[in-house]
């Protein structure tokens, strides 16, 4: 398939690719990491060729984890969130046709991420990729999540704006147990639900990765508990939980991309639950392969079609979706 939208696709800035080796070490396999050092750092070169061999038309790129939320000084997240910004725009506006960004956000304070992400948006950014909690604090034990009320003013401005911000799993930090990473954006994300975020913005678009960071196969469980249990529990004492069910949530503010996770079963489990319609291909270059990604897409396309529900979904969940979410207009192959 050709003219494929992929966006969750990492960078870093040259002058600090090398101390996000300790960090790749995490998720890299020791044989593999000359590779991702090579590639975190290619914005238009190796990344566009490798691109180009395997169909896919329009990237959108993001800073790597830890990024902003790993800076603990408020001040100087904000100043590296400005110096990223400035150098992924310069990087990438002689290849619009090819390449777009999401912007990324010191959320320490919410009123200066929504001044940022406003002034990204200009630039031409896609909306925002946060990588999960902000750390704070002197030592950097204090975690801020999005999912309480001071940050409603950042959230307003996100719907304003009319872009999606994209949840991206962290390294653990501190204190943070050492296993957060499998499971931080869906604890972040269930919070938001269940503190009534979407419910104050019921316009909001969130993405998450890796067909939903678990919470689709927890779904029945925790749609029981929730009306079931927590629901009444809450009533009970006089206070008031989320207004819809999670499949609600999921159906009409939450989108899932592919990254990391190419299977055929899986994806046809979780858009049997909430459509194609929420689903977008995405890799996560260069944690993932493109040639891994685009091998199963396009390598298992008849069986793909299958699972989505017929060629419509299959080029919809490939590009379609993605054009739509994002309001693209031509970029490389997509027409084809």
């Amino acid at each position: 398939m050709y003219g494929k939208v992929s966006f969750e696709e990492a960078y870093e800035i040259p002058r600090l690719a090398d101390q996000s080796r300790d960090q790749a070490a995490l998720y890299i396999a020791p044989k593999d990491l000359d590779r991702y050092m090579r590639q975190i750092k290619s914005i238009t070169g190796e990344r566009l060729e490798v691109s180009d061999a395997h169909g896919i038309g329009y990237t959108i790129v993001s800073l790597t984890v830890p990024g902003i939320q790993g800076i603990c000084d408020p001040a100087q997240a904000e100043k590296h969130a400005t110096e990223v910004n400035d150098y992924i725009a310069k990087e990438i506006k002689d290849h619009r046709d090819r390449l777009g960004a999401f912007a990324a956000l010191s959320m320490h304070d919410p009123k200066q991420a929504a001044e940022e992400l406003r002034r990204c948006v200009k630039l031409g950014f896609h909306g925002a990729l946060l990588n999960d909690v902000q750390h704070a604090g002197p030592d950097g034990e204090t975690y801020l999540f999005y999912d309480q009320p001071a940050y409603d003013e950042f959230w307003k401005v996100v719907v304003e704006l009319d872009v999606p911000v994209y949840i991206h799993p962290a390294a653990p930090m501190g204190q943070y147990y050492q296993q957060h990473f499998a499971n931080g954006v869906s604890l972040h994300l269930l919070g938001m639900i269940t503190n009534g975020v979407f419910d104050r913005f019921p316009k909001l678009k969130i993405i998450v990765g890796h067909l939903g960071e678990h919470i689709p196969f927890d779904f029945w469980r925790i749609n029981h508990w929730l009306e079931d249990v927590e629901k009444p529990l809450a009533a009970k004492a006089g206070d008031v939980m989320c207004k819809k069910t999670i499949y609600d949530y999921f159906k009409n503010n939450i989108y899932l991309t592919t990254s990391g996770h190419f299977c055929t079963q899986t994806l046809k489990y979780v858009a049997d639950y909430v459509g194609p319609e929420r689903l977008l291909f995405s890799v996560d270059y260069p944690y993932e392969t493109i040639e891994n990604g685009c091998g199963w897409w396009d390598g298992d396309a008849e069986n793909i079609k299958k699972a989505l529900g017929g060629e419509g979904a299959y080029k919809n969940v490939g590009r379609e979706n993605a054009k739509k979410l994002f309001g693209l207009g031509k970029y490389h192959d997509c027409d084809a």
